[in-house]
């Protein structure tokens, strides 16, 4: 099982970015997949969970943040509008490897088995 997170990178405050997460060694299909990130000095948070049929987003992404699933490519994908230096934080994207119950979610991070490498995304000017 592995997945492999991309797309991060610097871009000025407002600006938007794409995160990719290619998963191999299992199909995505219903699969459970989240995004998390990690601020420097600062505990991994849960930022958007995707399952078959529920997506959640915390509150501070809301409105901005969307995730999109593309089964046939094995590619999750986080596209990230309106970007502000709080977001600023190395973006992780994991699996428990199940599918939850539709209208189930979790973002805690014990609850996920399987870790991307990370990708850096910085907002700055």
């Amino acid at each position: 099982v592995q997945l492999q997170a991309s797309g991060g990178g610097l871009v000025q405050p407002g600006g938007s970015l794409r995160l990719s997460c290619v998963v191999s060694g299992f199909t995505l299909d219903y699969t459970s997949i989240a995004w998390f990130r990690q601020a420097p000095g600062k505990e991994r948070e849960g930022v958007s969970y995707s399952g078959s049929a529920t997506t959640y987003f915390v509150d501070s992404v809301k409105g901005r943040f969307t995730i999109l699933r593309d089964n046939a490519k094995n590619t999750v994908y986080l596209h990230m509008n309106g970007l502000k230096p709080e977001d600023t934080a190395v973006y992780y994207c994991a699996t428990p490897l199940v599918a939850y119950t539709d209208g189930y979610y979790s973002l805690d991070p014990q609850d996920y088995r399987y870790w991307g490498q990370g990708t850096l995304v910085t907002v700055s000017s």
